[in-house]
């Protein structure tokens, strides 16, 4: 019975999997005596996510010691407080997800690098910040202070997720690009603020893989030829750079030939010049590319751009 009650729970939405801790002594001995099943929560969009996350911790505290994947995406009303409770308890956390949490501030990123010294996969997305109640709860969220205690703290770090974290300044992003030499993946969406000398030192980063720069209008093809310096780098999202032309792309083809991800979407400085340096480069490893809105450019027709690039599979990211 034991057997089937464990195979039947890795199936079940958490939500309901917690809640059969209060159900009977027996079910509550026979869970909590599987330390696998603790291993990941996810209670995304939860809107008693912080009651679920309270009770978890109070009734399987010792399982929830091997606790290493917490997902709280979009629960609103877990709040600094809530970082501190969960990673008291929680030391073996590796990745954490706080995705849309208007009421986390660099408070609850103190307490977190304080306690979880294994972190390797980090969401601090403000995505769609709730502005009413941030000015009504004079909430100061993520600022620079929580990437300097990042950067001083997760030198390990592999995936960082800063989207729309808008209080975040060049020299916040220098100390991740100075210290987080492991970043496999840096999501920077709709990070306007950043200048070319936020990305000075990215050529640091001799693992990344994974850049979003959507939205970066202040990027200028000084700050791409930086990134360019990436050898490694595999998917790269420029949509909306407005400010990049066919000197910054040409050298991120020559510098950058494992591309296999590129969006150049709205773009309008960028011609075929740009193009043809990419073919040049990158022909044999480029799978998606987006060029529609880059009005500059004249061969944009599908036929055409596989006569460039054959390998080509996806021609719209944006839509």
């Amino acid at each position: 019975m034991a057997r089937v009650l464990k195979v039947v729970s890795t199936r079940l939405p958490q939500r309901d999997f917690i809640s059969l801790l209060l159900v009977s002594p027996w079910l509550y001995r026979s869970l909590v005596s599987y330390p696998s099943l603790w291993q990941v929560l996810d209670l995304h969009e939860m809107n008693n996510a912080g009651d679920r996350l309270l009770s978890a911790l109070s009734l399987c505290m010792e399982s929830l010691q091997d606790l290493e994947s917490l997902n709280l995406n979009v629960c609103q009303k877990i709040s600094d407080k809530g970082i501190e409770a969960v990673t008291n308890s929680c030391l073996k956390l590796k990745a954490l997800s706080i995705y849309w949490n208007v009421r986390v501030t660099d408070l609850g990123i103190e307490h977190m690098v304080k306690n979880c010294k294994h972190m390797v996969d980090l969401n601090l997305s403000g995505c769609k910040i709730d502005i009413a109640a941030v000015l009504k709860c004079r909430f100061k969220n993520v600022s620079d202070k929580s990437l300097l205690l990042i950067a001083e703290n997760y030198q390990e770090l592999k995936f960082l997720n800063l989207t729309r974290c808008i209080k975040l300044t060049d020299g916040g992003l220098q100390q991740i690009l100075l210290k987080c030499s492991s970043l496999e993946s840096l999501n920077l969406y709709a990070l306007s603020s950043f200048t070319d000398e936020a990305y000075r030192k990215i050529e640091l980063l001799g693992n990344l893989r994974f850049l979003d720069l959507c939205g970066a209008q202040n990027l200028s093809d000084q700050g791409l030829s930086c990134i360019a310096k990436c050898k490694h780098l595999v998917s790269l999202n420029l949509t909306w750079c407005v400010r990049v032309t066919d000197v910054g792309v040409i050298a991120l083809a020559q510098g950058c030939s494992s591309l296999e991800f590129l969006s150049l979407f709205g773009i309008v400085g960028v011609t075929d010049k740009c193009l043809e340096a990419l073919s040049r480069f990158c022909s044999n490893t480029l799978t998606t590319l987006d060029v529609n809105g880059c009005i500059g450019i004249k061969r944009r027709s599908r036929d055409e751009l596989l006569q460039l690039f054959p390998h080509l599979r996806c021609f719209k990211v944006h839509s």
